[in-house]
């Protein structure tokens, strides 16, 4: 009787028992898959988060490496970087004999930045400099400075940079794309060898009686006080214009304020350009952009026949990079440059990249990594993420670090196994294979047609600038406070030679603008970073230059017809483009798809 309750039973809820059984196993096999997971990130851990610790290596410049080796890091060290103590005065005129200066013109890059992509432990990096005298007198004037002009080190003229601040967030982290206080002491050194070479000159810094005072919508007298009675500093001697960027509007203010007296550097009004060209109302071109994809073509062309460079790209990429691409995409070697220079630039050691094994990770932090750690701005600041737009480059500024191991770490606890650090010798190689691929793109007909018509705009406002200079107007200085690409478009487009293909920081190009005492001719050259290229312009080279003694300060210059320029740049400037006009060369096409 018994067994044929309990047979009726079973029978009645056979039901029950699939789904039970069922859901034993799916149980099962979910907790398989989980340790199976488990296994694979344990042993393949380089492109995970978790499995990063940021561990620091031998410094950059240290002496454990090859003599040669060394001289070539130490190179990269000074000419990438532009050490605030390495910028000088070079061939800058300013007094050259028998010859009136009547204006500069002055293109700068911002100065020193944190990366632009999510670089792995930046925070452990110290993007601070101090014991800069220069340095600690503008930071000083702005945190106790409260006028019309500037609150709270926030410029408060009315324009399109109100309210921006004049200073880094943070004087020590390397905030994505922000200007760091580095960068700040460059474009001080930068302003202090303006001032010495032009400001005499151009009377930038000479009071002029109130009645010949003219102010212009641009340029009002705000914000100036007046010590000595019946004169005042004019203002609309100086023009200044910034891409609407952080970073290059500080630089620029940064740079003034070592050219000019507190009083009328307070009383600036800054123009904004909109394009990092400067393009200005020359700037829609589908020609360019169309040469600008086929130049990335070449480019990776040029990386697909160096497969080993590519894989130290890869492999460096996995170890500096937060979000490093999936398996068979190739990573940018301009991106892993410009993560490399965080480190180099700030005598940071290279990274490693590590798996853990049984670290007991308090509140998240190990090593400067917090597992699971947002994106957010460290400080809790507004980070603009319009600077994030350089070269190409991309990211959101990381979490802060905690650089002190916890108190309470299990005893036990296992240091993480090295799988291996970023080495000198794969940054060498990497780098001399972008430099050779950078000269490449810099001089390359596509690269020279691209900067032809990008920098169309900024040739236009120079040219129309340096009019201004020598037909009596007040214009003495103009400022384009820009980025490197506004650079090589430039150097591109004039044909101007370099060593180096990549512009360093706080780089600077100085249009000169000359009156000979004899008559009425007028000249200009051409000064990149304090080396006269004048001679190398399309415009003014094979003969079509004067060499000038450079009086007390020694040497000789080369001075180029301003009507070389003028003439270039309105009748000969399409020729190569196979157009008479901006929007004819930006149209053309031809059959031959790609080339016009």
């Amino acid at each position: 009787m018994l067994l044929k309750e309990v047979a009726r039973f079973s029978l009645q809820h056979r039901t029950l028992y699939c789904y039970l059984i069922l859901s034993i196993w799916i149980f099962l096999l979910i907790a398989g898959m989980y340790k199976y997971i488990g296994s694979i990130e344990n042993s393949n851990n380089l492109l995970t988060a978790k499995g990063y610790g940021y561990r620091k290596s031998n410094a950059y410049l240290s002496d454990d490496v090859d003599p040669m080796e060394r001289i070539r890091a130490k190179e990269i060290n000074q000419t990438d970087c532009a050490h605030p103590f390495v910028i000088v005065a070079g061939e800058e005129g300013g007094s050259l004999e028998g010859w009136s200066l009547e204006g500069v013109l002055l293109l700068i890059r911002h100065g020193d930045r944190g990366p632009m992509a999510h670089v792995r432990g930046i925070g452990e990096v110290d993007c601070g400099y101090e014991n800069d005298p220069a340095l600690a007198r503008y930071v000083s004037f702005l945190q106790n400075s409260t006028t019309s002009s500037t609150t709270g080190g926030h410029w408060m003229k009315t324009g399109p940079f109100h309210g921006f601040p004049l200073l880094p967030a943070a004087s020590k982290l390397c905030l994505l794309a922000q200007l760091t206080h580095k960068g700040i002491a460059q474009m001080l050194h930068v302003g202090d060898i303006i001032r010495q070479t032009y400001a005499t000159a151009l009377g930038l810094n000479t009071r002029v009686p109130i009645s010949t005072l003219r102010t212009t919508p641009l340029n009002a007298s705000e914000g100036v006080t007046n010590p000595t009675p019946g004169s005042q500093y004019t203002i609309d001697d100086v023009v200044i214009y910034s891409t609407r960027y952080r970073r290059t509007f500080q630089s620029a203010m940064a740079l003034l304020f070592g050219v000019l007296p507190a009083e009328k550097w307070l009383a600036l009004q800054i123009q904004e350009s909109h394009s990092l060209s400067y393009c200005f109302s020359d700037c829609a071109c589908p020609q360019a952009e169309k040469l600008k994809k086929m130049l990335a073509n070449e480019m990776n062309g040029h990386l697909a026949k160096h497969p080993a460079i590519g894989a130290i790209a890869q492999w460096i990429g996995a170890a500096l990079l937060q979000n490093p691409l999936a398996a068979g995409q190739q990573v940018n070697p301009l991106e892993i440059r410009d993560a490399l220079l965080a480190h180099i630039c700030h005598a940071a050691p290279l990274p490693c990249r590590k798996i853990r094994t049984n670290v007991h990770v308090a509140d998240g932090h190990r090593y400067g990594t917090k597992v699971g750690s947002s994106t957010q701005d460290p400080l809790g600041f507004d980070v603009i993420n319009i600077d994030q737009d350089e070269s190409a480059l991309g990211g959101v500024a990381g979490p802060p670090v905690n650089t002190e191991q916890p108190d309470d770490l299990d005893a036990t606890e296992q240091e993480p196994e090295i799988e291996g650090c970023v080495e000198k010798s794969h940054v060498l190689a990497l780098m001399s294979y972008i430099h050779w691929a950078g000269m490449k793109e810099l001089y390359s007909s596509t690269m020279r047609q691209q900067g032809l018509l990008r920098s169309y705009g900024l040739l236009r406002n120079i040219v129309a600038n340096m009019l201004k200079m020598i037909s009596g107007d007040r214009v003495k200085f103009v400022l384009y406070s820009g980025h490197d690409k506004t650079f090589e478009y430039l150097i591109a487009s004039l044909g101007v030679q370099l060593d180096n293909p990549f512009i360093p920081y706080a780089s600077r190009m100085a249009f000169e603008v000359y009156k000979s005492d004899k008559d009425t001719q007028y000249y200009f050259r051409l000064v990149y970073n304090g080396r006269d290229v004048t001679n190398t312009i399309d415009v003014c080279e094979s003969g079509k230059s004067l060499n000038v003694p450079r009086g007390i300060r020694g040497g000789r210059g080369h001075l180029c017809p301003i009507e070389n320029i003028i003439r270039f740049i309105h009748d000969d400037y399409f020729f190569s483009l196979n157009a008479s006009n901006y929007k004819d060369a930006c149209l053309a096409q031809t059959k031959q798809d790609g080339y016009f």
